[in-house]
């Protein structure tokens, strides 16, 4: 018997498409496809769910919808939406819409202090020295970091490294629009 190495990725889509993907084996033979997608009952630990959706802050304002786009699609339980969320979809039905309040635990967590930096004002081009202003930058390890303006001084700026919707409670109105599961 020969080992199945990692699958390899012919290609995919989601949202109602087949994902096209095989084994291959160690002498490089196609082995067995991945099962086809199926509609399936409710949402569970690998759905591949298309949800719509409306977010709202503490305040009611609007911070982002899918109302006039396509449904945003996710595998459940693969930790690809906010943990308090994703608890809240578990069980959920086709067509079955839900008000899901998440407090920072269970959101983008709680403001960390020390993601508060100040950085040389000479560092920062003219028009990003708004407060509130989001600025892209790159970390010591030169990936892409997304930072706020927080406060402008004489000769620093103080960035704020936390995600955008840190501290605040979230409230999502979901309503779930297709689930897919794996044929057996």
């Amino acid at each position: 018997m020969r080992a199945i190495v990692p699958f390899t990725l012919l290609s995919a889509a989601v949202g109602g498409a087949l994902y096209l993907m095989t084994y291959v084996s160690a002498a490089g033979k196609v082995q067995m496809p991945v099962p086809k997608l199926t509609a399936g009952d409710v949402v569970k630990e690998g759905s591949i769910v298309a949800l719509e959706y409306t977010l709202t802050d503490e305040s009611g304002n609007v911070l982002e919808s899918s109302t006039g786009k396509p449904p945003m699609v996710y595998v459940h339980g693969q930790g690809q939406i906010v943990p308090g969320l994703e608890k809240a979809l578990t069980g959920m039905k086709v067509g079955e819409q839900k008000t899901v309040i998440v407090k920072p635990e269970e959101g983008y967590g709680p403001v960390n202090p020390q993601a508060f930096q100040e950085v040389p004002r000479e560092n920062f081009p003219a028009e990003g020295l708004k407060v509130g202003m989001m600025l892209m930058a790159r970390g010591k390890d030169g990936v892409p970091v997304r930072i706020r303006v927080h406060e402008i001084k004489d000769k620093t700026v103080v960035v704020d490294l936390n995600h955008p919707l840190a501290g605040k409670t979230l409230t999502f109105k979901v309503k779930i629009s297709e689930i897919k599961t794996a044929a057996n």
